[in-house]
């Protein structure tokens, strides 16, 4: 019923319109306005171009204006050439002014003060992080994938993403308890194993519960901290922090076939939540690695998110994806924390393994622009 009533009065309202003088702007938000009408059945072309004929334009309708209409409303025959019509008779005309969509006013960033007052906030809840966490345990898949390097033999063009293959998935069951992490498989490729997680072959990865952002935000670490950008993640206005760690600083390893380990140097970003200032999401990446090591390149990402534990709720990881490159071949291990619940001694012993968890969607990682200024 609502719908018809706006079409009839949009009827009613389309001779008095196009008896007046139109500039090109108001003729191009006319016929937008109608082609809901359109579609729906409500008003035929013919009807269209008849209101057309009444129009006189203040400014010159040139041929370019016509095609791009007919483009992106799908504006029909008769419509089409009553708009060239219209163009014809106004080629004596001044021309249209150019419309200027006004652009959306970005959020300033904060003033140098506020950012120093921000870095400080989070530096002290990186540092406690793990002192507030209770004893858990959660499920933790990992999908370790390899890929050829682009422009490399079956690795697609050069320049272009990697094509990643599926090597195994693993699935751990991942205690905390008072502050130290405890990795047991259970799983690989959904096969029960009694093998140590902490000997298989390939990349591994522990300490996602607080140590990277940690060591990033330990004062003796001297992290260097400058604004980047505002962003939205998982939904929530997000402030984004660029930092480096010289060297000489670092204490973040990437170890070689458990033979070789180097400290390299390392940047990349932190995201904090602008309402809880908590750390959402760390980035890392290694820089300066030495040329005659057999990893060229790493980096880590590892996101965060709110998750309930016996009615209670925490920020804790959700996802890290660690990428490393060999003068061979890449490697992509893409680590997922699920079913976090309360430690006991009982879920100790009972654990149900369950079928693996489908990998989650990218909807939960991605990141958007953020809203403009009101």
């Amino acid at each position: 019923m609502r719908f018809r009533l706006l079409a009839a009065v949009f009827a009613v309202c389309l001779p008095a319109l196009c008896q007046q003088s139109l500039s090109i702007e108001k003729l191009m938000a006319f016929l937008k306005s109608s082609e809901t009408f359109i579609k729906e059945g409500k008003m035929t072309d013919k009807e269209l171009a008849g209101y057309l004929a009444g129009v006189k334009l203040t400014e010159r309708l040139d041929d370019r204006t016509v095609e791009d209409l007919q483009g992106s409303l799908g504006l029909g025959p008769k419509t089409v050439e009553a708009l060239h019509r219209l163009s014809s008779h106004t080629q004596n005309l001044a021309a249209a002014k150019p419309v200027v969509e006004s652009k959306p006013t970005p959020i300033p960033p904060p003033s140098s003060e506020e950012q120093a007052a921000i870095i400080d906030e989070v530096r002290e809840y990186a540092l406690n992080y793990s002192k507030t966490l209770p004893d858990f345990i959660c499920t933790q898949v990992v999908r370790r994938y390899a890929a050829p390097h682009p422009g490399t033999r079956g690795g697609g063009p050069p320049g272009g993403d990697p094509i990643w293959y599926l090597q195994d998935t693993l699935t751990n069951k991942l205690s905390y308890f008072e502050q130290k992490e405890d990795y047991k498989l259970i799983l690989i490729n959904n096969n029960v194993t009694t093998q140590d997680y902490k000997s298989l072959g390939g990349a591994t990865t522990t300490g996602d519960f607080g140590s990277m952002m940690k060591e990033i935000f330990e004062p003796s670490t001297e992290a260097r901290f400058e604004w980047d950008h505002w962003g939205t993640l998982r939904g929530r206005l997000t402030l984004v922090f660029a930092y480096r760690v010289e060297q000489s600083r670092s204490h973040w390893h990437i170890n070689w076939d458990r033979k070789l380990d180097i400290m390299p140097a390392y940047r990349g970003k932190i995201y904090v939540d602008k309402d809880t200032k908590m750390v959402t999401r760390v980035t890392l990446e290694g820089t300066d690695i030495p040329a005659d090591f057999p990893i060229r390149a790493a980096e880590t990402t590892l996101d965060y998110d709110f998750q309930d534990i016996s009615g209670h709720t925490f920020l804790l990881p959700l996802k890290a994806t660690t990428i490393m490159s060999s003068a061979e071949y890449l490697t992509k291990n893409d680590e997922e924390f699920r079913v976090y619940r309360k430690y006991s001694a009982e879920s100790d012993i009972k654990f149900d393994v369950g079928d693996v968890p489908a990998p989650l969607s990218d909807d939960k990682t991605k990141e958007t622009a953020p809203p403009p200024k009101n």
